[in-house]
């Protein structure tokens, strides 16, 4: 069953396009990642989505309701962290988690919530003196004290140290094993392919591709790549003649062979059969970055334009 279904989402700015007839649907239990460059128009997409932005056309169906007409009962369902999200520096983070546990009928309990995103000791702390990683947690807390069926994290490790994103990223797995749905915004590849069970490539307000990380690096991302000296003397039909094999390139005394994942394991076993090994064997596996080059004809980083995200 789809969380959330988007048809035909076309969102504009004066002359300016900044999400062009996207179409999105994400199942129960998931996190789904929307991943794309900055200005990609990902904010854009989900603000619409939350009912926090109004789309200049197309369909967006959110737990069975329209964000447009029925965004009070909506708004009771789905906690939202919002990239440029920050409280008032003299807040208190116990402070904070109850005021947003008033606005919902059935919200968590805000000391039970604190303990488990490990906030207890930063009760009393006010806003402006916690570290980024705890500013994150409490992002995550504010968006999950109404018990949301569906989460909408926007960027949420932008900025993080090394060791915090890997905290928050713990964070997010456990909310999915909590029962929650999770959409992530993200511009970082080994984010998304840390966290998503599926992403959509969007580029320039489009959704170029969706599918599991995996699959889109497979299909896109130029495949497993192998590069090796052979021992021996062999003939590029022993290793063209491979089904899991796609191509077969000599450079000098070295081979280099594109396939399927499983051509790395037939490939040796053909040398085996021959008496060749693979000596100084490299092996590479396409990435999700290789397959937005692919897709697109530039590199992600190349794409960020600074325009509406």
């Amino acid at each position: 069953m789809s969380v959330v279904t988007v048809e035909g989402l076309r969102k504009t700015y004066g002359d300016l396009v900044a999400v062009r007839d996207i179409d999105l649907a994400v199942e129960v239990g998931e996190v789904f990642g929307i991943l794309g460059p900055n200005g990609a128009g990902k904010t854009t997409t989900v603000e619409c989505v939350a009912g926090l932005r109004a789309p200049d056309a197309g369909r967006i169906e959110v737990l069975g309701l329209d964000p447009a007409t029925d965004s009070d009962r909506l708004h009771e369902q789905v906690g939202v962290q919002q990239q440029q999200g920050a409280l008032p520096p003299k807040l208190r983070v116990g402070e904070a988690l109850k005021l947003y546990a008033g606005f919902y009928r059935d919200a968590e309990d805000p000391r039970r919530l604190a303990a488990t995103l490990g906030l207890t000791d930063r009760w009393d702390a006010p806003y402006r003196v916690l570290s980024g990683g705890q500013r994150q947690r409490v992002s995550i807390a504010l968006a999950l004290v109404g018990r949301p069926r569906l989460a909408i994290l926007d960027e949420l490790t932008t900025g993080l140290d090394p060791a915090a994103r890997r905290e928050t990223w713990g964070l997010i797995r456990s909310m999915r094993d909590q029962g929650v749905t999770v959409v992530l915004v993200t511009h970082s590849m080994e984010e998304a392919g840390e966290l998503c069970d599926r992403v959509a490539l969007i580029d320039h307000g489009r959704v170029v591709a969706a599918g599991t990380p995996a699959r889109l690096a497979h299909e896109h991302g130029g495949g497993t790549r192998m590069s090796f000296r052979p021992t021996g003397t062999i003939e590029d039909a022993l290793l063209t003649g491979l089904p899991s094999v796609r191509r077969v390139v000599r450079d000098g005394d070295r081979l280099a062979v594109t396939g399927d994942p499983e051509a790395v394991v037939d490939v040796v076993l053909a040398l085996d059969r021959v008496g060749v090994r693979p000596a100084d064997l490299e092996v590479a596996s396409g990435t999700l970055d290789d397959a937005f080059l692919a897709l697109t004809g530039h590199r992600f980083h190349e794409a960020e334009d600074g325009g509406p995200r």
